[in-house]
């Protein structure tokens, strides 16, 4: 997933056009903090051009956009925000594409707290689960779903913590405040493999599948 979407991203950038040394103000979905910093590297030795860079949440960033904020590149965390921009005219029609497939995981920074398949949400040996806010962020969202398939969704509601963005979501599991959460797996995976804490793959039948797309914002349109 990583290498095309390096490919693609660098393309997208490269496309404005900077006639000297400039800045592209980018803004990102929170799950691909990680993968869009070793990108913004990459744009910037190659090019000589700055990335300059805001993770968030997607609805957040949708609103901000929608309220005539100067951003050139968005990188949501679904597909329907940037379709929804261009057909408002908030973006430059045909420079739309998926960027990622998102991956859901149930996690937790405990080695010996999640079980490979997803048991401890069953048992309800603990006051708070964390997602982020469904309304603002498409991996909540998806953890909504999947509770909901699993029948879950009722009793656990009381003890849900929401987060305003992913980002914040995995803060919440990272520092202990939440035993464990539903984050994205580009948070916690790697060199291919949970770097640390213990985790539940979430099926993908479980959920909408999270496809996140990228687009050239308005205000670069004339770059």
């Amino acid at each position: 997933m990583f290498r095309p979407s390096a490919i693609a991203l660098s393309a997208l950038l490269c496309s404005l056009s900077f006639a000297h040394a400039a800045e592209v103000n980018v803004v990102v979905a929170a799950n691909f903090t990680a993968p869009m910093q070793k990108l913004a590297q990459m744009f910037e030795a190659d090019t000589g051009h700055k990335a300059v860079l805001s993770f968030g949440s997607t609805g957040k960033f949708y609103a901000q956009v929608a309220n005539g904020a100067p951003f050139d590149v968005f990188l949501s965390a679904d597909d329907t925000t940037p379709a929804k921009l261009e057909k408002e005219n908030r973006a430059v029609a045909g420079t739309r594409f998926t960027y990622a497939i998102g991956r859901l995981v149930l996690w937790s920074s405990d080695a010996n707290y999640v079980d490979a398949q997803g048991e401890v949400l069953k048992k309800g040996d603990f006051k708070h689960l964390a997602i982020a806010n469904p309304k603002l962020a498409p991996y909540g969202q998806a953890a909504q779903e999947t509770m909901q398939k699993l029948g879950l969704a009722d009793t656990l509601a009381p003890r849900l913590v929401l987060g305003e963005s992913i980002g914040q979501t995995y803060q919440f599991v990272a520092s202990g405040n939440a035993p464990l959460g539903f984050v994205a797996l580009s948070q916690v995976m790697v060199d291919g493999k949970v770097s640390k804490g213990s985790a539940w793959m979430v099926p993908a039948n479980m959920h909408e599948p999270i496809r996140q797309d990228a687009i050239v914002l308005n205000s670069a349109k004339n770059n």
